[in-house]
């Protein structure tokens, strides 16, 4: 009598399920590298780096051609997982310019930026006509961490599909835009790089963007914008938490339904505790010197991988089904951003 096949293990299956995905983006990567590699031979310099190469590269793809659902999970974990390892890792490497540049008058100004940025960014939003809601999720999309702040949020204030899906499609394609442009501007305003890296902290969407705005220059301005942008990260805790707790209250006044309970710690990501551990152990001595290159190169390779996985997100097409207000608003919110942020690194004293 034959015996029933053995089931495949949960950690075999899992592979399989991520595989397509992330062998789509490691052939971008490869393809962003070899660009890199042939431009540096052909111009004796890599004025474009393999992290844009593969925003690009994804984005072209993603914009002639839509990955099926077999590709989905696999793209969904290069973007997150392995960006957030790389991330973690960053704080390893955390060297003592970025920790000196890092005191408390630029802490509190990345703060206040946060709570102006929120501000302007539904002011803007209200006097363009947008709802109540759909201006929240825009002025938290702006000021925190794009499309991750916009699903935390809404998941609190209950807003409807078309208003997350409005919100967060042109944010996606703006923010690559910032990514691919912030370094040219940065360069005709001749900033440093330790400003440079606390500008783009403060202006880029999400993690993954500050390291492919930050890499080209250098590692400083790299470490820098991390953790200035992990501050605005933090603070989409409370953020959320005041939300829920806004809803609470009108909910207790009946004018609307129950809230959802939210906690401030469920929104600290474990990556951003990593990459604090790390820091510390580092400043400790718990990381030998001899250890950065390897974490370095791990660092970027992850990061490339999960900037493919970026582009893939991007398609061009959506431009076409976002309301021409919330464009507006999106935009002139970041441009606000940009403009306080340029005046904040001007000020602080880097």
């Amino acid at each position: 009598m034959l015996s029933a096949p053995r089931p495949r293990s949960a950690v075999f299956s899992t592979i399989a399920e991520l595989a397509p995905g992330v062998l789509l983006c490691g052939a971008i990567s490869l393809l962003a590298y070899a660009l890199q590699w042939g431009e540096e031979r052909l111009l004796g310099h890599g004025y474009v780096e393999a992290l844009v190469f593969a925003i690009l590269g994804g984005t072209v793809v993603r914009t002639l051609w839509t990955p099926g659902r077999a590709y989905a999970k696999g793209i969904v974990f290069s973007g997150k997982t392995l960006l957030e390892i790389a991330v973690m890792l960053l704080g390893a490497s955390l060297s003592s310019a970025a920790l000196a540049a890092a005191g408390a008058p630029l802490l509190a100004g990345v703060i206040g930026l946060v709570v102006l940025a929120l501000a302007l960014g539904y002011g803007v939003s209200r006097l363009l006509g947008l709802s109540p809601t759909m201006s929240v999720l825009v002025a938290c999309g702006n000021a925190i961490c794009g499309n991750s702040a916009i699903a935390a949020v809404a998941s609190v204030i209950e807003a409807d599909a078309e208003d997350i899906a409005s919100s967060i499609a042109f944010t996606a394609i703006l923010g690559v835009i910032v990514v691919l442009t912030l370094p040219v501007a940065a360069a005709v305003l001749q900033l440093n790089e330790v400003r440079y890296g606390a500008l783009a902290g403060m202006t880029v969407y999400a993690v993954p963007q500050v390291l492919a705005a930050t890499v080209p220059v250098g590692p400083v301005a790299t470490q820098l914008g991390t953790l200035v942008k992990l501050v605005r990260v933090l603070a989409l805790g409370p953020v959320v938490f005041g939300a829920a707790l806004v809803r609470r209250l009108r909910a207790n006044d009946g004018s609307a339904g129950p809230a959802p309970r939210a906690s401030v710690w469920r929104f600290v990501p474990w990556f951003v505790v990593g990459f604090v551990a790390l820091a510390v152990l580092r400043s400790l001595g718990g990381v030998p010197d001899a250890a950065l290159g390897p974490i370095r190169v791990v660092t970027t390779v992850l990061t490339v991988l999960s900037m493919a996985a970026l582009g893939l997100g991007v398609d061009l097409g959506q431009l076409r089904k976002v309301g021409a207000r919330a464009t507006a608003a999106v935009t002139l919110s970041i441009l606000a951003l940009a403009v306080m942020s340029y005046i904040l690194v001007q000020h602080l004293p880097l």
